[in-house]
């Protein structure tokens, strides 16, 4: 994963996140597949930003290695 040469660890900002919080890799060969198969859905990113945040980090404690 371009930035993270032994992956993201969870609780760790992607290292493709621009200042605004887009990403410079989309649409780019570079971008990870992972990434780019993500279809958000409403109980993935809630009704706010926060809840958002919070569910991101609630899986990602779910899936660490």
């Amino acid at each position: 994963m371009p930035g993270h040469p032994d992956g993201k660890p969870a609780g760790v900002p992607c290292a493709n996140l621009l200042p605004d919080l887009r990403c410079a890799l989309f649409g780019r060969s570079e971008r990870p597949k992972v990434c780019s198969s993500l279809r958000p859905q409403p109980a993935m990113c809630g009704d706010s930003r926060a809840a958002a945040l919070a569910i991101l980090a609630e899986l990602e404690r779910a899936t660490a290695g």
